[in-house]
């Protein structure tokens, strides 16, 4: 009888699959499904040939569009189409998760007459579209196919369980980049390399832009195809006084709304006009508010005559004609009473041209630099206007949003750097902004209430490719991120481009080569300054640190270039020049940076051969030749390791130091933030990856060995954040039964003090001690505001 059982039961999960529903099949046999979209929306219909052309890349098959909403097809609509309604009815299919929702998509495989077909459902277009390019990720398809060269994997067969079904909805609603600082790659590539052909409206004054350069409709389809994969929506088109005027140059605008891109403008172009360049083309007298009020109004009035329904996010309030103040104002109260009035004619001019109902318009207010202070003074903006808060460029967020603030109806932004020209120094060249800080910075933004807008300054999208992906996977799945962990996420994105076994020797590289560059950018190794009064900023000079430090770090860095080199040997052909892009010349050419100058440095002092920084800088220029060569000069003038051509990327003078090095002079112990009870740590964040937080009003504490000394100076190094919730940033120490009084390292912006910590990220707090004549000492650190963020501590016995 057993063993009649166990035939049985062997017989049933035998013939168990015959009687389950079947999987449906996108590609079958290399030959990709049908399917069916009954609508004409534009945003649409592109993200439909986009996946066309993804699937002939996998399987040299696209998907046929068919006319009816065939059982076995791919069925593609909107929740208030008629054909999807029925489907929904018939099947008893709740959509209640995304119906109230923006830009969510429900994918469904249902059984028609027996047979498997998948239904695509957006709340509305681009939830729709966004659900097309699902599609296309479930096809193995890397959203930086084109701008990375990352070819899908031929794939004959792809399937999707007979049960499939994913619901999604953006955590963020307006989400995009902003095209910054353009000079030195993407305006020179697209005008020369990619789309000379690009051509300027009829009745633009061509002796006034004789000096710029196009970035035409081409390149802007590329753009905007890389943010809808991307899941953004929004783009604040590149701007510099090198780039003729987005919507100067022919097909740009309609091309914007064939991918269903918002755009929008800066801090400093209010009413989608780039003043920057603009009103020298197009403006009468000068851009002075206070003194040539009509013209600035007939100036705005005429862009918004020509937009009608496009998609526009609004900028108001106004500041100079590029990154600079109002023209005219003498005060903050002047600049309040002027910018107050400025926004009423803004809001008079968007109900007469736009929306009679400006609440129904996007629009955004942006505090940035001396505008923050003028906010603070009191500015009357529109309560369904969008307040975009910023960090301070170098990746700290400035402002959190105050109870009031996160009331209001139009919500909070952010204004986002991981790329940037200015004091005290530019990161133009390598992107190599840690991840963990801008997981870290953007999880805070979220939690306080930063969720209507984000943009993301990119500078010239390459080589930021992973940090991109992240901040818009962050924006439009936070909770997904944060489940899966940074290094995860990272780890992600390195599988999807390389595979497994590549991309567990990546991770732990790119990983250190984050950390690296956090503890000193590539940019920031001569030691110089950009945009000082004292010329002596513009020399290179030595790191203030030691032999030891420096041969450490040489080290370090070494290592990391041989592995790079080594994981390069094994890469497949068809992504040797993927991994180029986004791993080997990032890294590398950060090493090699590194090895000029510390050779340098050591060379001054009569400990190194010149030779080795030389040869250093000479690579870095080869690299670079190599960048602007790959797949048969497609990305010729992407690549810069110039840009501004300031002296820190020059090859270094041989000349001899006239101070000696510094000391090497080590801490009896070290603590990291991890290592302190009651502090959370995360991922990766800091010198070491060991930062932690320490909650407001937590006491977080270290038990210490018998210090052997009569004092002790103990350093404490910080996140050089910003106040989060209160106006001061402050922590108190204790040592056994000794008391710190209040510590703060609140900084003011582009005080001395905030230089130095943005340019090695840290804050530095020194406090001294007497030991008592304990075995043991506990150390503790109180967090008096929130916000405090602990790298670590060192002790040093005096």
């Amino acid at each position: 009888m057993k063993k009649f059982l166990l035939i049985l039961i062997h017989f049933c999960l035998a013939i168990a699959p015959l009687f389950a529903s079947k999987p449906f099949h996108l590609i079958k046999n290399n030959q990709a499904a049908n399917i069916y979209y009954g609508g004409g929306n534009p945003v649409i219909e592109t993200a439909l040939e986009l996946l066309g052309a993804d699937a002939q890349q996998v399987s040299q098959s696209a998907f046929k569009r068919i006319a009816h909403p065939d059982p076995g097809a791919i069925i593609v609509g909107q929740l208030n189409d008629p054909v999807i309604g029925k489907l929904i009815k018939d099947h008893h299919i709740s959509l209640s998760d995304i119906s109230d929702k923006w830009e969510a998509f429900y994918l469904k495989v249902i059984q028609i007459e027996k047979v498997p077909t998948l239904l695509v459902i957006g709340s509305d277009a681009r939830g729709t579209a966004y659900g097309v390019m699902e599609i296309s990720r479930k096809l193995g398809v890397s959203p930086w196919s084109w701008w990375a060269d990352a070819s899908p994997l031929k794939k004959s067969n792809v399937s999707l369980s007979s049960n499939f079904e994913d619901k999604q909805s953006p955590s963020v609603q307006f989400r995009g980049i902003f095209l910054n600082d353009e000079d030195w790659g993407l305006t020179p590539w697209s005008s020369k390399t990619y789309e000379p052909e690009a051509k300027l409206d009829a009745g633009i004054d061509l002796t006034k832009t004789k000096k710029m350069s196009t970035i035409g409709p081409k390149t802007y389809a590329r753009i905007f195809e890389l943010l809808l994969r991307l899941r953004a929506n929004s783009i604040w088109p590149a701007m510099h006084e090198v780039t003729v005027p987005f919507y100067f140059v022919q097909g740009n605008r309609e091309m914007a709304e064939k991918y269903g891109i918002y755009i929008g403008s800066s801090h400093c172009e209010p009413l989608a006009r780039n003043s920057a360049t603009e009103w020298d083309i197009v403006g009468n007298g000068p851009y002075n508010y206070l003194t040539n009020r009509q013209e600035i109004l007939d100036y705005w009035s005429n862009r918004l005559k020509t937009l009608g329904q496009s998609h526009n996010i609004f900028t108001l309030g106004m500041r100079g004609k590029h990154d600079g103040a109002m023209e005219g104002v003498k005060t903050i109260a002047a600049y309040k009473n002027a910018f107050n009035e400025v926004l009423q004619d803004q809001t008079d001019l968007l109900r007469k041209y736009i929306n009679a109902d400006p609440a129904q318009i996007p629009q955004v207010v942006i505090p940035y630099k001396e505008v923050l202070d003028v906010y603070r003074a009191g500015i009357d903006v529109p309560d369904y206007t969008t307040l975009m808060w910023c960090d301070d460029n170098y990746g700290y967020i400035t402002h959190f949003p105050d109870e009031q603030e996160k009331k209001r109806k139009g919500g909070n932004g952010l204004y986002y750097h991981i790329s940037y020209w200015g004091r005290p120094h530019d990161y133009l060249w390598l992107s190599t902004m840690s991840p963990a800080l801008i997981y870290q910075q953007l999880s805070e933004a979220y939690q306080h209430d930063v969720r209507k807008m984000w943009i993301v300054n990119v500078g010239d999208i390459k080589p930021a490719e992973y940090q991109i992906e992240l901040l818009m996977d962050m924006a439009w799945n936070i909770e997904q991120v944060q489940k899966m962990g940074i290094n995860q996420h990272m780890n992600h994105f390195l599988q999807r481009e390389f595979g497994n076994r590549l991309a567990k020797k990546i991770v732990p590289l790119m990983q250190e080569h984050y950390r690296l560059a956090h503890i000193r950018k590539p940019e920031f190794m001569g030691n110089t300054r950009t945009e000082e009064k004292d010329p002596a900023y513009k020399i290179v000079k030595d790191l203030p640190w030691s032999e030891q430090q420096i041969q450490k770090r040489l080290v370090q860095y070494k290592h990391l270039q041989d592995a790079a080199t080594a994981i390069d040997a094994t890469v497949p052909l068809d992504r040797k020049d993927t991994y180029f892009e986004l791993v080997l010349y990032p890294v590398v050419a950060a090493a090699k940076m590194n090895e000029k100058h510390l050779y340098a440095q050591l060379a001054r002092h009569g400990k190194a051969e010149w030779e080795k920084s030389h040869v250093a800088y000479d690579k870095i220029l080869s690299l670079s030749k190599r960048y602007n060569a790959l797949n048969n000069g497609k990305w010729k003038g992407i690549m810069d390791c110039k840009p501004r051509d300031l002296a820190v990327f020059d090859k270094l003078i041989e000349e001899k130091a006239v101070a000696p090095m510094a000391d090497d002079d080590q801490p009896a112990k070290r603590i990291s933030g991890k290592d302190l009870t009651g502090s959370i740590g995360y991922e990766g964040l800091g010198y070491q990856g060991q930062a932690a937080a320490i909650p407001l009003g937590v006491e977080a504490k270290y038990r210490l060995p018998r210090l052997k000394s009569d004092s002790v100076t103990i350093v404490v190094h910080l996140l050089p954040t910003h106040p989060v919730s209160s106006d001061d940033l402050r922590f108190e120490l204790s040592l056994g039964k000794e008391k710190s009084s209040p510590i703060s390292y609140k900084t003011i912006g582009r005080s001395e003090e905030w230089k130095e910590n943005v340019l090695r990220n840290q804050a530095i707090r020194k406090i001294k001690f007497k030991i008592t004549n304990l075995q043991q000492d506990i150390l503790r650190i109180k967090a008096l505001d929130e916000g405090v963020i602990v790298d670590e501590i060192a002790l040093y016995l005096d």
